[in-house]
């Protein structure tokens, strides 16, 4: 066999693939440098030239023992490869080998080339995004938020990939929809800080993707946050842009949902008249919805008379008006069941209702429910609001007041 010069190996391929522990490529370019067909090369090294084309296209994974045999066959220095010949390596060295290699042998130990970004690769960033948020409605966000996290990440580095392809503007989107459930999980947190870096973000993306309706959306699921968070100013400021985005003729669904946001804003900022013609448009707009045949993505469920009637009872609490507060919790929750947290958001809403109109122990009821979910399911943001109805209470002392703080500090504690 003719011999190799030894400046070949700090050729720049030839030493990346070393530090890569990537052996098909070594073999190639032993390959080339011999002058070697590869049924040649295959002669060299024991094998099949069948075999040896599978080694060399990533398709056939090796063993530690199959790439120290081959190497002394081809001439690799073993220690450049960072492991001895047999019986005088490094046990620490060689399993650290092992591990290298057995994370590259699924693919044929040589890192295959990247696939191309397809319908399939947006088709499947949108399904993780959807099977999260099925599991957020019953899974503490802290279990939820480094998945969500992570599948940000994923977005983009598949955007990276994408930047050129056709399916560009997809991936873009669908990384908006991943950091829109990202910044939901941060607020279900209460991490406001984590939660408006990933709604930008969500909004950046989906600007970038071109896709006004998803922009809108999200800069309207911030706005909902500001009002949540009590800064009604910001939160309709938000509400302006997001119309300005969405154009002059949204679909009907997109127009009750925004115009029930405003609804709350201007309730929380203590606007009742303006709370409640808004109100009134958001009403008109849900019938419109109503006769569409299917709200437009990225609204997966219709905005309907049930999810109105919601919104209308969160005002009502808020302007203080707890009998029309409680007829809207009733109709709404006729209609539909949210899920256990949510649940947990409304018995807090529907306990300061009932605690306005003087029904302390039925308040304190709710309140106590809400707290069971808010503990059970590690949700900080129904925590939150049970901490705020409870600075908020002024009926009178008594023994379900007393055992209901011994129930909330010994859950903050």
């Amino acid at each position: 066999m003719t011999q190799i010069p030894p400046q070949f190996w700090s050729r720049p391929a030839v030493a990346a693939a070393l530090a890569e522990c990537d052996l098909p490529a070594i073999l190639e370019e032993v390959r080339q440098a011999h002058g070697w067909t590869q049924a040649q090369l295959a002669e060299a090294v024991g094998y099949s030239q069948s075999w040896v084309s599978k080694v060399i296209r990533g398709r056939q994974p090796l063993t530690v023992d199959q790439v120290r045999e081959i190497s002394i066959r081809v001439g690799v220095p073993l220690h450049l490869l960072r492991f001895g010949v047999r019986g005088d390596d490094v046990p620490t060295k060689r399993r650290e080998f092992g591990k290298t290699l057995a994370l590259t042998a699924l693919a044929g130990v040589a890192l295959p080339k990247r696939p191309d970004v397809d319908a399939t690769t947006v088709a499947t960033l949108t399904s993780i995004t959807g099977a999260q948020r099925r599991l957020e409605a019953t899974t503490p966000a802290r279990e939820l938020a480094r998945g969500a996290v992570a599948h940000v990440d994923l977005a983009s580095r598949i955007l990276g990939r994408a930047a050129r392809s056709p399916y560009a503007d997809d991936v873009r989107a669908g990384l908006s929809e991943a950091a829109g459930f990202a910044a939901w999980v941060h607020a279900d947190m209460h991490d406001t800080g984590s939660a408006r870096l990933y709604y930008r973000r969500a909004i950046d993306s989906a600007r970038q993707a071109d896709n006004t309706l998803l922009a809108a959306y999200m800069i309207g699921s911030l706005a909902a946050f500001e009002i949540d968070a009590d800064d009604p100013l910001i939160g309709l400021s938000l509400l302006v842009r997001a119309r300005q985005e969405i154009g002059d003729r949204p679909p009907a669904t997109a127009r009750a949902w925004l115009s029930s946001i405003e609804a709350l804003g201007h309730a929380t900022a203590r606007n009742e008249v303006a709370a409640r013609q808004v109100l009134a448009t958001a009403e008109a707009a849900v019938q419109a919805s109503e006769r569409a045949a299917a709200p437009p993505w990225p609204w997966v469920f219709p905005f309907d008379g049930a999810k109105l009637a919601g919104y209308r009872a969160l005002v009502m609490v808020r302007l203080g008006r707890p009998e029309e507060a409680v007829a809207a919790f009733n109709e709404s929750l006729s209609s539909a069941q949210p899920g256990v947290k949510q649940r947990g958001v409304l018995m807090t809403e529907i306990a300061t209702a009932k605690a306005m109109s003087r029904h302390y122990e039925e308040a304190l009821h709710l309140a106590s429910n809400a707290l069971a979910v808010g503990t059970t399911y590690g949700s900080e943001r129904v925590l939150h609001r049970v901490k705020t109805f409870r600075r908020s209470y002024r009926g009178p002392m008594s023994d379900t007041l007393r055992s209901f703080d011994e129930r909330l500090q010994t859950t903050l504690l």
